[in-house]
C-alpha cells in the first residue's frame, strides 16, 4: 500500500462534487497559468529589474483583490487576532518571498532550470511537516530527497546559455529554490486557517499583507526608473502575472484544497517543468541540453520517490 504523503498528513480532503469537471478544469487552468508564468516572467524581465517586477506584480494583485473583497462583502470581515497574524505571515512568506524570489531567480537562470527547481516543492513540504512532527521521513523518502537535491546541484553546474537572458547560474537556482521553499511553508501552515475562512477573504488578507511588505521595495526600485519607456508588452506581462498566476491561481489552489489533499493537488505541479520548458523552447528559443534532461529526470524521479516512499 502506498504510504500517506506528507501533505496528506497535513491537510485532508473532502469528496469531489457529483460533477467534478469544474474542479478539474479550474485546476488544469491553474497548472497551465503557473507554467506559462515562467515564460511571461522572462518577457517582463526584458524591461523591468527583477525586484521591481515582483513588487509591481504583488501590488497590482493586492490593489485588485482587497477593494473587490470589500465591495463583495460590504465589510472587512471578523478575524481572530491569532488568525490575522498567521495570515499576515503567510502573505509575507507564501506570496511576498515566494513571488519576489521567483522573479529575481528567473532573472538569473533559465525557464527550464526554474521550472524544475519549483518542482521540488513537495520535498520542502515533507521537510517542514517532519520538522513540525506531522510526518515521518522514511529511508525511501530520504533517498528521493537526496536524489532531487543532487539533480538540482547538477543543474547549477550546467551552464548552457538561455536564448532569452543570462546563462543559468547557481545563485539564480538557489534563489528560485527559496521561492519554492516559501510556497511549501505556505501550504503547510495555511491548514490552520483554511477551514475557517473562505478563499476570497483569506486571499484578500494574504495579498494585502504581502503588498504592504513589498511597497518599500517598489518605491526604492521605482525611484528614477523610466516607466514611460516600458512597452505595452511589458505592462501586459506584469498584469498577466498579477491577475492569473497570482490572484486566479492562489484562489483556485486555496479553494481546491477542499477537494484534494495538498499532495495530490501539488502533484499537478509535476507538469510545470514539461509545459514551461516546451513553451520556452517554442517561443523563446531556449535550448534543451543533455545535462538539463539528466538533471531534470533526477529531480523529478527524486520527487516521485519522496511522495511515494
Amino acid at each position: 500500500m502506498i504510504a500517506e504523503s506528507s501533505a496528506e498528513a497535513i491537510a485532508g480532503s473532502g469528496p469531489l462534487p457529483a460533477r467534478p469537471g469544474r474542479v478539474y478544469t479550474l485546476v488544469g487552468l491553474m497548472t497551465f497559468f503557473w507554467s506559462a508564468n515562467f515564460l511571461i516572467g522572462k518577457i517582463a524581465l526584458r524591461e523591468f529589474p527583477g525586484p521591481l517586477a515582483a513588487a509591481l506584480r504583488i501590488l497590482f494583485a493586492a490593489l485588485a483583490i482587497v477593494p473587490f473583497y470589500r465591495w463583495k462583502t460590504g465589510e472587512w470581515g471578523r478575524w481572530r487576532k491569532r488568525d490575522g497574524l498567521l495570515l499576515a505571515s503567510l502573505g509575507a512568506v507564501g506570496i511576498g518571498v515566494n513571488q519576489f524570489c521567483f522573479l529575481v531567480g528567473l532573472s538569473k537562470t533559465s525557464i527550464a532550470h526554474s521550472a524544475l527547481i519549483i518542482g521540488t516543492t513537495p520535498i520542502s513540504v515533507l521537510l517542514i511537516a517532519a520538522a513540525r512532527g506531522m510526518e515521518r521521513i522514511t529511508p525511501l523518502r530520504l533517498l528521493g530527497m537526496l536524489a532531487a537535491f543532487g539533480g538540482a546541484a547538477a543543474l547549477g553546474r550546467e551552464q548552457g546559455a538561455a536564448a532569452d537572458g543570462p546563462a543559468p547560474t547557481l545563485s539564480g537556482d538557489l534563489i528560485t529554490f527559496l521561492a519554492s521553499f516559501a510556497f511549501a511553508a505556505y501550504i503547510v501552515f495555511s491548514k490552520e486557517v483554511r477551514h475557517r475562512y473562505a478563499a476570497l477573504p483569506a486571499n484578500a488578507w494574504l495579498f494585502g499583507s504581502a503588498g504592504v511588505c513589498v511597497l518599500p521595495i517598489a518605491l526604492w526600485q521605482g525611484w528614477g526608473f523610466s516607466f514611460s519607456q516600458v512597452s505595452a508588452e511589458g505592462w501586459l506581462a506584469i498584469l498577466y502575472m498579477a491577475a492569473l498566476p497570482s490572484l486566479f491561481c492562489y484562489l483556485v489552489f486555496y479553494w481546491a484544497l477542499d477537494y484534494f489533499a495538498a499532495s495530490r493537488l501539488s502533484a499537478f505541479s509535476y507538469l510545470q517543468p514539461v509545459l514551461a520548458t516546451l513553451l520556452g523552447v517554442l517561443l523563446l528559443g531556449e535550448r534543451i541540453s543533455a545535462p538539463l534532461i539528466a538533471g531534470g529526470a533526477v529531480i523529478l524521479g527524486g520527487v516521485f520517490l519522496t511522495e511515494r516512499g
